[in-house]
């Protein structure tokens, strides 16, 4: 798309400026988006994909190593996203480069404005009639049709403008057009028989309902310019560059920064002036205050929504809350006859349901610390323990988990009449060791002990593929998303799984887990990190992206089992700079980045720990 000042041609991926290199028969004109003066659609001239205006002097064909065609088309992109269309015709003008060649432009216009006719002869290259002389016009419009990106389908975007238009007609209410568009224009093409089926059925939807089982957006105009963005990614990015591509460039440098800076802890995105590095002094590597309040095991901490509190579970059969400003204790909740082996806040932070190895779970206001709700699964052997639960985003609803095979996941409602009695019981036919709900509520995953995580839909019950594993797993820990899942293995392996794709996507190695149940979860303000316990008394700090092994904390001492192991990590949500953890010397350590008296603690961390009450009890061990 840049003119040869000695040839006086212009050039596109070597072919000369024409209709998808053919030769030229109109003159050049000076064009922004691809529109000329006086023609809007931009059907006055002949130009390949993404031709020149007009000849410019002669410059390097690279700027500073970079195509210089490349970079110029997408500054002038990025200004006309920013609103400098003044600026960005300048540069056009200028440089001799436009963004887009007439054809190009007037295909975005035809999707946008709803011309699918005019759409599709610029896709397909059609030749048109000339009605004033009855003859078929030349290829100077349209040519072969658009440049598509390697291993594009053109039939595939054929049938996504017709999809289009026939649910346009659909939203109007005129059935009979769109009736004819779904027999005489999609169902020839005969690309997707599945996806003819879903529109036939539509035809019978209640005008309130259509769009949403059409997935549509909110208006015709959103719709379209999702319809854009679709067929763009089938376009050859040469020809026709996909849509705030400057934007994106920038996003990748910021990310790349962050990537490469492994103690990145802000959710403040780097500045382009300069490359970007996080002091390590920053990181929450100390430990500042120390609770002691336990005399068993810490088996689980985990921090409310708003980062205000902190929940802790131990061995002692208690739950301890705290204010995470001093570290007062606002609770003790003392109400368990075992082992209390999990703590989950409710969404808005005013419930906390504590699971214990009585096969009990007990719901409790936060405020006042009083028990709301007993629960208890219904077994012919009520033996076993309740091992985790999970809250829905309404704070009112909620699952538990337990290895009980006949009662192993439990639905439970505080608004039913019988808050006491579940609102839906899973089949039986296999144990539950963790679980979590995503934020939006709608899928609830559930370890599985024998190296399976399952995944059910809230809304209907039913399970879908599960993902398995060749290792046995011991906890899992969603991310904000609900994109990916941390598990640990009792391999010593944390793994990080997409959810969507069921694939192993990164892992994190290094920790030491075979004999009990260790916790991750994600840490830092953007979740930058991935934090393990261990059982040789570390904690172990990843980063998330490229897996480094950042730091490796002493964290906890001895406990009377002969143990030095970390069990549960929590990384507050609303304060990066703190992160607690939990292990068999009965105490919680609070991680900041501020110095203090604590930190030379770790010189005694491994002395024995001489307690009156007993050791840690076979219900952790890998016995799962």
């Amino acid at each position: 798309m840049r003119v040869d000042d000695d040839q006086g041609q212009a050039y596109s991926n070597g072919h000369t400026a024409s209709s998808n290199g053919s030769t030229p028969r109109k003159s050049f004109h000076t064009a922004v988006n691809g529109h000329t003066p006086g023609n809007v659609n931009g059907s006055g001239s002949s130009f390949t994909n993404g031709a020149v205006k007009k000849l410019s002097p002669v410059r390097s064909p690279t700027y500073r190593g970079h195509n210089r065609e490349e970079v110029v088309r997408i500054l002038i992109q990025g200004l006309l996203d920013m609103g400098y269309s003044d600026a960005a015709s300048v540069l056009s003008s200028e440089s001799g480069y436009e963004l887009e060649s007439p054809s190009v432009a007037a295909f975005r216009s035809a999707i946008l404005d709803g011309s699918w006719s005019e759409a599709e002869a610029i896709l397909l290259g059609s030749r048109r009639i000339d009605p004033s002389e009855g003859l078929h016009m030349g290829d100077d419009q349209h040519g072969e049709g658009l440049v598509l990106a390697e291993g594009a389908d053109r039939g595939q975007m054929l049938f996504w403008i017709r999809q289009q238009k026939f649910l346009e007609l659909l939203d109007r209410r005129d059935l009979s057009m769109a009736l004819m568009v779904l027999r005489q224009e999609l169902t020839p093409l005969g690309h997707d028989i599945h996806q003819l089926h879903a529109l036939s059925t539509l035809l019978m939807c209640p005008p309130e309902d259509l769009r949403t089982k059409a997935h549509w957006p909110g208006t015709v105009d959103e719709s379209r310019k999702m319809l854009l963005q679709d067929l763009s990614r089938s376009i050859a990015p040469s020809v026709m560059i996909r849509d705030h591509r400057l934007a994106e460039l920038f996003d990748q440098v910021k990310q790349t920064q962050i990537n490469q800076c492994l103690y990145h802890n802000t959710s403040i995105p780097p500045s382009l002036y300069s490359d970007h590095l996080c002091d390590r002094e920053d990181f929450p590597a100390r430990t500042s205050i120390e609770l002691q309040d336990h005399t068993g095991e810490v088996w689980h901490v985990q921090f409310s929504h708003d980062g205000s509190k902190l929940a802790t579970a131990s061995q002692d059969r208690t739950v301890n809350i705290y204010e995470t400003v001093t570290f007062k204790r606002l609770h003790e909740l003392k109400q368990h006859s075992a082992e209390v082996t999990y703590v989950a806040w409710s969404p808005d932070d005013t419930k906390i349901i504590s699971c214990s190895q009585d096969a009990k779970a007990r719901v409790w206001d936060v405020e006042t610390g009083k028990l709301r709700v007993t629960l208890q699964h219904e077994s012919a052997e009520p033996t076993y323990g309740i091992t985790a639960a999970a809250w829905t985003p309404d704070s009112m609803r909620f699952v538990t988990a337990s290895h009980d095979r006949n009662s192993q996941l439990c639905y439970w409602s505080l608004l039913a009449d019988e808050p006491e009695r579940p609102i839906y019981v899973w089949p039986k036919g296999f144990r539950v060791q963790d679980v979590a709900i995503t934020d939006d509520g709608h899928w609830l995953v559930a370890l599985d002990p024998q190296n399976i995580i399952r995944i059910f839909d809230l809304h209907n019950y039913r399970e879908e593929p599960p993902i398995k594993s060749a290792g046995k797993m011991t906890s899992i820990s969603l991310s904000r998303d609900g994109s990916t899942v941390l598990v640990n293995l009792a391999v010593g392996e944390v793994q990080m799984i997409d959810l969507v794709t069921r694939d192993v996507v990164r892992r994190f190695r290094g920790q030491k887990q075979g004999e009990f149940v260790i916790r991750s979860c994600f840490g830092g303000a953007a979740e930058n990190f991935v934090v393990s316990g261990s059982e040789d008394g570390m904690i172990y700090v990843w980063h998330k992206e490229n897996e480094a092994l950042i730091e490796k904390l002493s964290g906890h001492g001895r406990g009377v089992g002969g143990k030095d192991c970390v069990t549960t990590v929590d990384w507050n949500p609303r304060d990066a700079s703190m992160f607690a953890s939990g292990g068999d010397d009965r105490k919680i350590r609070i991680w900041t980045n501020a110095l203090s008296p604590i930190d030379g603690i770790s010189n005694t961390l491994n002395r024995s720990v001489v307690r009156h009450d007993s050791g840690r009890t076979s219900a952790m061990r890998s016995t799962l």
